[in-house]
């Protein structure tokens, strides 16, 4: 694969991501037509579905800290970071993801996933196994390897392991940029029509068992088209700048992370279609 661009040079930022969004088209196509939309057609292939996706929606919160850990001050004393716009926008972000409002209450969505889990009959064991393992462990050992054995000790799905491994191989790189581009590119902003509109069909066939996973796509969708999806490409810029090389880390990241998901999708199809 060819370089994004001569790391010698600079470039216009404009311009530069407007390169990015072209050299990941072809990924982001394949995704939107991801034939696994169209193949989850009964509560029990929408569970199998689950019961991989909540391992993302669990690690997107981790890319998100990890992003909130650099683009703002978490620690005492504190000193203002460089990058003010964009960390307005991570903590409106973390405002939303750790302590939304659902039915009158605050819930992150990471817990409400649980809830749709619930209701709609799956298994949720082993991401409630990996949270109670975690808790065990100090952050500063958490790294690829333990974790790697834990989501294998507590039976996650093979493809989604792969895929938690895939994004904390990018949180543990410390690359700002591809931080920000996995979050912006490779993210919940993925899941097209076609999908919620399948689950609100089967939402209406089933007594509204799957209203609460409902309202999460149509929040998400809500936000990510409304406000996060533009302001993520904004804090891409800002973070980049004119700096050839740090767009290039952002490129790479943002195909692993697209990438990723694909494989993703392609593990949780396979599980679909092995059902007799």
């Amino acid at each position: 694969m060819s370089t994004f661009i001569d790391t010698q040079r600079t470039t216009d930022a404009a311009e530069a991501l407007h390169t990015l969004e072209s050299r990941l088209a072809p990924l982001r196509a394949r995704l939107t037509a991801h034939p696994l939309y169209a193949s989850i057609r009964t509560p029990q292939h929408l569970r199998i579905f689950m019961q991989s996706h909540v391992f993302a929606v669990w690690d997107f919160m981790s890319l998100l800290k990890a992003l909130q850990s650099q683009l703002t001050c978490t620690r005492v004393p504190w000193l203002p970071s460089p990058f003010p716009a964009s960390r307005r926008f991570i903590n409106e972000i973390v405002l939303g993801e750790e302590s939304d409002e659902f039915q009158g209450r605050p819930i992150s969505h990471f817990e409400l996933y649980l809830e749709a889990m619930h209701d709609a009959g799956a298994d949720t064991t082993p991401i409630r196994s990996l949270l109670d393992g975690l808790a065990t462990i100090p952050p500063e050992i958490i790294r690829e390897a333990p974790l790697s054995v834990l989501l294998s000790a507590v039976n996650a799905p093979v493809h989604a392991r792969a895929f938690v491994e895939s994004t904390f191989r990018i949180i543990h790189s410390g690359s700002l940029p591809a931080l920000a581009a996995a979050f912006t590119f490779g993210r919940e902003d993925v899941i097209p029509d076609i999908f919620r509109n399948l689950v609100r069909d089967l939402n209406t066939q089933h007594a509204n068992q799957l209203s609460t996973f409902l309202w999460y796509l149509e929040r998400h969708i809500e936000v990510d088209g409304e406000d996060h999806g533009p302001l993520s490409l904004r804090m891409v810029s800002d973070l980049c700048a004119t700096n050839a090389d740090l767009w290039e880390q952002a490129a790479t990241a943002a195909e692993s992370a697209i990438q990723a998901r694909l494989n993703l999708w392609d593990g949780i199809l396979s599980e679909i279609q092995s059902i007799p």
